[in-house]
């Protein structure tokens, strides 16, 4: 269920380039799962008008706190990472359908791919991977070194592989550059970040059960605007979905990509 809170800022720092980790506390992480995002109005005035959409990278129930890391890009973004401990901010949300946990058997084993700032979501997807006895691969692709992030944390859950495109950390192209000389044997992959990254692995794991987290531009956030839809598949009887409603993850093989 969809609730609106006037949610405290806890921790906000800067952990790479305009890239910015912000946890907040309120009643509404009862109610989060992997893969689900926030809609955040960012100043109580408005400009700006529209909430800026928000993945959710940590839950902690025991808290009531959840995590989410954003790049500082545009004006909306940037006010947001003005926000000091103390200040509350207006969140909408838990919003959309998130990743399938249970979707990976007992005992198997599960790879992550995330792109950019697609992957925050990916963190607590591996976390409650990992709380199920699954082993989990992670696979993050970023632009530059200077733009990378929670290495540590995620080596924690799992194997660890990054990708940049400049080559100044890891290995040099796109993950799937990599996904190519690793060979992973596994069972479900998870995947969010931008669509050519998205129609790739479609592509490179036609045989495998995969879950895709689409990052779209949207207003309203509930459905009501149709700002996110996207064009499915000849194998979906819907023509389209809505990405803040309908997903924003949708099993493999629903979108056109």
């Amino acid at each position: 269920m969809i609730r609106q809170e006037r949610m405290t800022v806890v921790q906000q720092s800067k952990i790479a380039h305009n890239i910015f980790e912000l946890t907040v506390q309120g009643e509404l992480v009862q109610e989060m799962t992997p893969g689900q995002f926030v809609h955040v109005r960012v100043a109580d005035m408005f400009e700006p008008l529209l909430r800026r959409p928000i993945s959710i990278a940590n839950i902690n129930k025991e808290t009531n706190e959840f995590t989410m890391i954003y790049r500082a890009e545009g004006r909306g973004t940037e006010i947001l990472s003005l926000k000091q401990v103390g200040d509350t901010i207006d969140i909408l949300g838990p919003i959309g359908n998130g990743f399938p946990v249970d979707a990976v058997p007992e005992g198997g084993t599960a790879l992550l791919v995330g792109g950019g700032i697609g992957v925050p979501p990916l963190y607590e997807l591996a976390k409650q991977l990992n709380a199920r006895g699954i082993r989990t691969i992670h696979v993050l692709g970023f632009q530059s070194e200077n733009v990378c992030f929670y290495e540590e944390q995620f080596s924690h859950l799992g194997d660890t592989h990054y990708v940049t495109a400049d080559g100044t950390k890891g290995t040099k192209g796109f993950v799937t550059n990599l996904l190519d000389e690793l060979q992973p044997e596994f069972d479900v992959f998870y995947s969010c970040g931008p669509l050519p990254m998205l129609k790739a692995l479609e592509a490179q794991f036609p045989d495998k059960p995969g879950y895709l987290s689409f990052e779209e531009r949207m207003a309203c956030g509930i459905g009501a605007c149709f700002a996110c839809v996207c064009n499915t598949t000849e194998n979906v009887e819907k023509d389209y979905v809505k990405v803040c409603s309908d997903g924003p993850v949708f099993p493999k093989g629903v979108v056109a990509l």
